[in-house]
């Protein structure tokens, strides 16, 4: 099985990212990370396996695409066996090199449950994005798999080497996946669904001027937007799943999955979040 890692861009060569499960998805024992290259978005290079400082491939998933900050790329790995998400950087501009991992102490896991074994394999902390504070500190945000319904984040001041061990914040989250980033000036955007439940709904943008205190909120997509569920099936559900975003040309564009049927792009003005 392969799925997506996100893509990266050195201004001048476009890396296209393809997370590959030997074993499948639902194994729980994890993959690694491919790549590709193209100077013009059409003609691709071969796949070849992202690789760490020692030269040696990264037995890990790329969750979220990679962000440049300070001039360093940063993201986090989902590493095997199975997958616990783990800060990196690389100082090569492709993201392709070089990655080594930061220093971040995850928090433990309860396995006193009959699903023990498995999430001895799975971190608490899973599926992270990541945004820079207007004092340079980097803010690394995940899903909480102990099912608190509010985000974790752990922080690096030191580019990206160590952070803190992750938290839980007040912002609620259905554990949905969220996807943050900064925003031309320095303010900080987290798209989520923040529903202190289960239900994926509403999806919301939720902006900050520090990093620190996230005071304005915007629903981009409520319950009386969703479409009916069309198809029953395993892990299926109505809302708003999986967002994933981009700022570009004057816009925050964000994407999520409807139901888990539909792909849909809501487009935000950034004039809008001031």
């Amino acid at each position: 099985m392969r799925s997506s890692g996100g893509w990266h861009t050195d201004g001048k060569t476009l890396i296209a990212y393809a997370n590959v499960w030997p074993e499948g998805f639902q194994s729980g024992a994890g993959g690694y990370t491919e790549y590709r290259t193209s100077a013009d978005g059409q003609t691709w290079s071969a796949p070849q396996r992202v690789t760490g400082a020692d030269g040696k491939p990264v037995e890990g998933v790329i969750e979220q695409d990679p962000h440049v900050i300070d001039g360093r790329v940063l993201t986090a790995f989902h590493l095997r066996p199975g997958m616990i998400a783990k800060p990196f950087f690389t100082d090569d501009p492709l993201g392709v090199t070089g990655w080594t991992q930061g220093r971040m102490e995850n928090l433990p896991r309860d396995t006193s449950s009959a699903a023990a074994a498995h999430e001895k394999k799975l971190s608490r902390e899973i599926e992270p994005s990541l945004f820079r504070r207007v004092d340079g500190c980097i803010v690394m945000v995940f899903r909480d798999e102990e099912l608190s319904f509010r985000q974790l984040a752990s922080e690096s001041c030191d580019r990206g080497a160590t952070w803190t061990t992750p938290a839980l914040t007040a912002m609620p989250d259905a554990r949905a996946k969220q996807s943050a980033g900064n925003l031309p000036g320095g303010g900080v955007y987290l798209v989520n669904a923040p529903n202190a439940d289960r239900p994926r709904i509403p999806l919301a943008v939720t902006t900050s001027p520090d990093g620190r205190v996230f005071d304005r909120s915007w629903r981009l997509r409520g319950k009386g937007d969703l479409q009916p569920l069309r198809f029953e099936g395993q892990y299926k559900r109505p809302g708003y799943h999986y967002p994933k975003s981009v700022v570009w040309n004057g816009y925050l564009y964000v994407g999520y999955a409807a139901n888990k049927e539909d792909v849909q792009v809501t487009r935000v003005p950034l004039k809008a979040l001031r």
